[in-house]
């Protein structure tokens, strides 16, 4: 049964260019092998931890939106278990799409100018 996941993944900051190219094209490989669809990879940065992991108190964000079954969970989060590049991971399966909810603008009211000079 195919499912909506989506698990951010912090790696160490001072990875280089080529290590972070491994690190995505590893994540898409193991979603396409395992016939799921990706979504969405996203950067999102290099960030302050909350605490230190591994004696490192920043850690680079993605994050990662697909549609997948069980087994495909369980491998992408066994190779990110055996990657010593990856601190931490979190997967989370969407149970609803939830749309932002449109801004309320309330009316703002004016005291006509005659009343706010009294």
């Amino acid at each position: 049964m195919v499912r909506k996941y989506e698990t951010v993944v912090i790696v160490q900051p001072d990875l280089g260019d080529d290590e972070l190219k491994g690190l995505n094209a590893k994540v898409t490989d193991i979603i396409a092998t395992m016939k799921g669809d990706l979504h969405r990879l996203e950067d999102w940065g290099v960030r302050k931890l909350a605490y230190p992991i591994n004696k490192s108190a920043r850690g680079r964000y993605y994050y990662v939106r697909f549609d997948g079954d069980a087994a495909l969970i369980a491998e992408l989060e066994r190779r990110l278990r055996l990657d010593d590049k990856v601190l931490r991971y979190q997967s989370v399966k969407i149970e609803k799409e939830t749309a932002a909810p449109a801004a309320k603008v309330a009316p703002v009211e004016t005291a006509p100018a005659a009343e706010a000079a009294e």
